[in-house]
């Protein structure tokens, strides 16, 4: 505790000791300096208010004023997963490069059934829900490629069956190390504990689309 008011601390007092005794000598100065870092306090909230904000919040903020009506909830959700799904489609189309996000499906189907990496056209048009024609397009360019061969079924003469080769395989593989890379690089912001729980919400979401 400092010395009353008048009272030399001498040179044996700490900083401490000197500054609370000059707060004592000045009854306002504790008010002033309080009054000073409430002002800061306030300002760094504002701040970090205006920070968290994004484009949709603002958007939101607008139309309320306009239709201070209407409940915009869903918008916080939606508006947010629409310009999240932008930047997600521009890194799959980087990390496929030349694949396109077609030829990726197309051979994403066929490594993740693993060896003999093979399926029917029939199981690829359920696998990337496309017409038979989309598909047929689709085959043609990848075995033109040569990421896939297709060869008769041995139990349906009239069936064919499709197979993913080495080139496939290794095109594919290396678009997916991409794309996780990209992907990763989109979440980083969010903890491993906030992803699990996001990804939980947007599983009880999209279930009900399947």
């Amino acid at each position: 505790m400092a010395p009353p008011p008048g009272i030399d601390p001498g040179p044996w007092a700490s900083k401490a000791h000197v500054l609370a005794t000059t707060q004592w000598r000045n009854p306002y100065s504790l008010a002033k300096t309080a009054f000073r870092q409430n002002l800061i306090s306030v300002g760094d909230n504002l701040c970090a208010d205006m920070n968290d904000k994004d484009e949709v919040d603002r958007l939101i903020a607008a139309w309320q004023k306009e239709r201070p009506d209407l409940d915009f909830s869903p918008l916080t959700v939606l508006s947010r997963i629409t310009r999240i799904s932008k930047h997600l489609d521009i890194a799959r189309r980087n990390a496929f490069a030349e694949l396109d996000t077609w030829g990726f499906d197309v051979l994403a189907s066929l490594r993740r059934v693993g060896d003999p990496y093979q399926l029917s056209p029939g199981q690829l048009i359920q696998e990337t829900m496309v017409t038979s024609g989309t598909m047929t397009n689709r085959l043609d360019r990848l075995e033109e490629l040569g990421l896939i061969t297709r060869t008769q079924d041995p139990s349906d003469g009239r069936g064919s069956l499709v197979t993913l080769t080495k080139a496939g395989a290794k095109a594919v593989d290396s678009a997916m190390e991409d794309l996780l890379s990209r992907e990763r690089e989109l979440l980083k912001m969010l903890n491993k504990s906030e992803q699990s729980q996001l990804a939980a919400l947007l599983r009880e979401l999209a279930i009900h689309f399947e």
